[in-house]
């Protein structure tokens, strides 16, 4: 290829805002490559992430409790026997109207109030492990999210890096030719390869990045270690619609970790209410049915039974509940505060990161692209040196990777403040 071609394609894609590294051809390969999209993963970790599924079961299992804590105590049965004069089963049971064979139930019944504040406790714990189970979810789609966007990332920069050092080659062999006529200088040639050297480098250490992030998606979405790859695809910038202030309320409202702390709360706060209901006393009837011999009248027994409440021990349990409480009201404080200062950390790095691609987009990369054809036209002119053309074609490199690196990092901090908030970011 003529020196004047090869140059001119490159300086042709900067002046259309694009690296020179990934043209075309590269784009409609890493979309035509099989791409899965991040839906498709969320979906399918949604299915089958095995914490996910372990949250959710706890939560259906808390759920049956506020039956059982309202539930009155198990009904005892009774048999008895009286035997009269001797040890022996039915002695005397003929001659005594003492000996009798009976049978008979009890039923324990709890002040009222106490069940149904049992039943609400166990409510707010049920409602505590179901924010917990969608924190989870949020955690896990979290991490999935951020290494996906990672993932692309890495998997685009690998692009960039492989085209880059097929222009590199290209840049050699003009290197060598004008060498051969006297133009240049071996020096030249050595840079173009040790150039070289240095982008297989930089494809080595993206792939073990990418192995290391392809292992811990299929960890996230529960796939075999050895199945097939994931290809991520190309990263779009997404817009933050919410201001600071609504995604601070929603968060009020949604975060699944400040909803779980509000349940503790009100659990302790039914604990405390069920502690003064304890210092009531609870219920026992009893009915006995005693059969004697026929030529004896049977006997019906009724039993009333009261359980007077230990004050010293109530006491000590309501002290312990009213202490549990404030715990947690204290928790939820400090819970708030953190989610929502994350979340004001997480809008602003994104605000910024937002403004830093547009600077990327419409300053750095531009002026990339100009520095490199006013050094492109003084090479062809033998104004300056090899060094110089390729410092800065070097440069249009390395802002192309930050731009790509940036971009990965604005959607992270999105995929972190839609965790925090419990909206989905259109």
């Amino acid at each position: 290829m003529k020196v004047s071609s090869l140059l001119t394609a490159i300086v042709s894609a900067l002046a259309l805002g694009r690296s020179p590294f990934l043209g075309a051809q590269a784009q409609m390969q890493h979309t035509a490559s099989g791409a899965t999209s991040l839906a498709s993963l969320i979906e399918e970790a949604e299915a089958k992430n095995p914490q996910i599924l372990a949250a959710n079961h706890a939560y259906k299992a808390a759920a049956n409790a506020p039956k059982r804590a309202s539930a009155l105590p198990d009904t005892q049965l009774t048999v008895q026997q009286l035997s009269v004069g001797s040890p022996l089963p039915f002695a005397g049971y003929t001659n005594s109207d003492f000996a009798y064979i009976g049978i008979g139930a009890s039923q324990e019944f709890p002040y009222p109030g106490k069940r149904k504040l049992r039943a609400q406790a166990a409510e707010w714990e049920a409602d505590s492990l179901k924010a917990q189970a969608e924190s989870s979810s949020r955690d896990v789609v979290e991490r999935l999210k951020a290494s996906y966007f990672q993932l692309s990332y890495v998997q685009q920069a690998i692009m960039v890096f492989q085209h880059h050092d097929q222009v590199l080659g290209e840049m050699q062999q003009i290197a060598e030719s004008r060498y051969r006529v006297g133009q240049g200088n071996q020096q030249e040639v050595l840079k173009a390869q040790l150039q070289h050297t240095k982008i297989l480098q930089e494809i080595t250490m993206s792939r073990r990045d990418e192995g290391q992030l392809q292992s811990r998606l299929k960890q996230l979405l529960d796939r075999p270690q050895d199945s097939a790859d994931i290809v991520a695809e190309p990263l779009t910038e997404k817009p933050v619609a919410y201001s600071s202030s609504q995604l601070l309320q929603l968060a009020q409202q949604q975060n699944p970790n400040i909803r779980q702390q509000q349940s503790m709360v009100s659990q302790a706060q039914s604990q405390v209410a069920l502690a003064h209901k304890e210092f009531r006393p609870d219920f026992n009837f009893q009915y006995m049915y005693e059969n004697n011999d026929p030529k004896f009248r049977d006997y019906y027994v009724w039993t009333f039974g009261m359980t007077l409440p230990n004050r010293g021990r109530r006491r000590a349990e309501l002290a312990e509940a009213q202490e549990k409480e404030e715990k947690a009201t204290q928790e939820l404080r400090a819970e708030t505060q953190r989610q929502l200062s994350e979340i004001q950390q997480q809008f602003v790095f994104a605000q910024t990161s937002s403004e830093q691609l547009k600077i990327y987009k419409e300053g750095l990369i531009p002026q990339a692209a100009a520095s490199f054809r006013s050094a492109l036209a003084a090479y062809q002119a033998n104004r300056q040196d090899f060094q110089t053309l390729l410092s800065s074609f070097l440069d249009a490199l390395d802002l192309d990777l930050q731009y790509q690196r940036e971009l990965a990092d604005h959607e992270i901090a999105l995929a972190k403040l839609e965790a925090l908030t419990g909206v989905t970011l259109p």
